[in-house]
């Protein structure tokens, strides 16, 4: 299945709402995860290359996000009875194993990914103190590679951007992954 490219910034769009239970059933609102500066929503997955690729990366950059003031959230809202590494109790497990010092949450209707307009994995959301979008795209300039010392943080420093501006930046590059696994 080719890579899928997340759509184009819909700057100003407001966070939609939701509640989400974590993988040991610990029920997490909007509310609970934003930061003073904001919030990070991230759509991933626990078998996607691209995910697996960047996964390290995703957790430290979640901490330094963290360290900003910003909240910071994983959502897996892939199909888990047609793709069982992907079901809950696999999870815990995924987010231990990268370090997440975030929440990794299940959307098992789908509603969230569908609310948020998520393409593929990952597909990564970050928005100002008002929970109004000011960036979408990728984690950074490496890709699923490896980093490199001339890697850019593009999350991050559009997150820094944001708290500063109080907008994103201009230029903003997709995200590339593989597609949400939605159910029939």
């Amino acid at each position: 299945m080719p890579a899928l490219e997340t759509p184009t910034l819909e700057p100003g769009r407001a966070a939609p709402d939701f509640a989400l239970p974590d993988p040991e059933g610990w029920l997490w609102e909007i509310g609970d995860l934003r930061g003073v500066r904001g919030l990070v929503v991230m759509f991933i997955c626990n078998h996607c290359p691209y995910v697996i690729g960047v996964g390290e990366r995703l957790a430290a950059e979640g901490q330094a996000l963290l360290d900003l003031g910003y909240g910071v959230v994983a959502i897996n809202s892939n199909d888990a009875k047609a793709y069982p590494a992907d079901a809950p109790e696999h999870m815990a497990p995924f987010a231990e194993r990268y370090g997440f010092p975030f929440p990794y949450l299940v959307d098992a209707d789908q509603s969230v990914a569908r609310a948020y307009g998520a393409v593929c994995t990952p597909d990564i959301f970050g928005f100002d103190a008002m929970l109004k979008l000011q960036y979408r795209g990728r984690l950074d300039s490496a890709g699923r590679g490896a980093a490199g010392p001339d890697t850019v943080r593009e999350l991050y420093g559009a997150m820094v951007m944001v708290s500063r501006e109080g907008h994103g930046p201009d230029v903003q590059h997709p995200s590339i992954g593989c597609s949400i696994k939605w159910k029939a």
